[in-house]
């Protein structure tokens, strides 16, 4: 274990050319803070041979072109016996300099349409029932909460959200369906996320969102990042189609 002024962190290898920095256990606000905050550092300041540093839960993952670490390495580097050694040195500088006391930053809110139930949200149904609400009910607690994006992952844009209330958890659906169709939203457990692409999953649908969050033509691709608040808005059958007509 390694300490810093502010935290304790560790590094990872993980494969031959990236380095996890871990700065906790667990899934809060206050640790994912600091990974944002270290991933911001890293964006501004990247040392040589760093390719792009990944944010989740509560680490960061750091990849690198071995071959231009090396090329870059200064002469006090060369005690170094391997490019890993050589990176974890940086990195416990960068450590060292970088303020990751968590302090709070501007957060951009996105709201994301969906329209619950029915064709778009099969599994409503049984989240009410499985947690003795209505249908009413689930809509409003779902979209009553503001949501905290921790990390982007397993498909490509799709978000994991923290801040669901325990009163709409259920379950993952015992068997997978082969395909979710793109904008589906759902929970699993104590979680909700959205579907950006169409993709095998297992999670309970409970609605879909007309928007476009994952567009590979675009820039930057994916319309959430780390760090986002997320806030849900129930809407209405003809108002989804609208959205996708580009009326709304």
């Amino acid at each position: 274990m390694l300490i810093t002024n502010d935290a304790n962190y560790e590094l990872l290898p993980l494969g031959d050319s990236a380095v996890i920095i871990r700065l906790g256990d667990g899934i809060d606000e206050a640790t994912h803070r600091k990974v944002g905050a270290l991933t911001a550092y890293l964006e501004e300041h990247p040392f040589a041979g760093m390719i792009e540093c990944v944010p989740a839960f509560a680490s960061a993952a750091i990849h690198y072109d071995p071959v231009a670490v090396k090329k870059s390495r200064v002469f006090s580097e060369s005690i170094h016996a391997t490019i890993y050694e050589t990176v974890c040195s940086r990195l416990q500088l960068i450590l060292s300099a970088a303020e990751l006391s968590g302090a709070d930053t501007d957060r951009r809110t996105i709201e994301i349409p969906v329209c619950y139930g029915g064709e778009f949200g099969p599994d409503l149904s049984f989240v009410a029932a499985h947690n003795g609400l209505s249908e009413e009910e689930v809509v409003a607690i779902h979209t009553s909460a503001s949501y905290l994006v921790y990390m982007l992952g397993f498909a490509p844009g799709f978000p994991y959200l923290g801040g669901m209330s325990e009163r709409i958890a259920a379950p993952r659906r015992q068997s997978p369906r082969t395909v979710i169709p793109q904008g589906s939203v759902g929970i699993a457990g104590g979680q909700t996320g959205v579907y950006p692409v169409a993709t095998p999953g297992g999670w309970q649908l409970i609605g879909r969102t007309p928007l476009e969050l994952f567009s590979p033509r675009e820039a930057v691709p994916s319309l959430l990042r780390s760090g986002d608040s997320v806030r849900f808005k129930p809407i209405t059958k003809e108002q989804y189609n609208l959205y996708l007509e580009g009326a709304l």
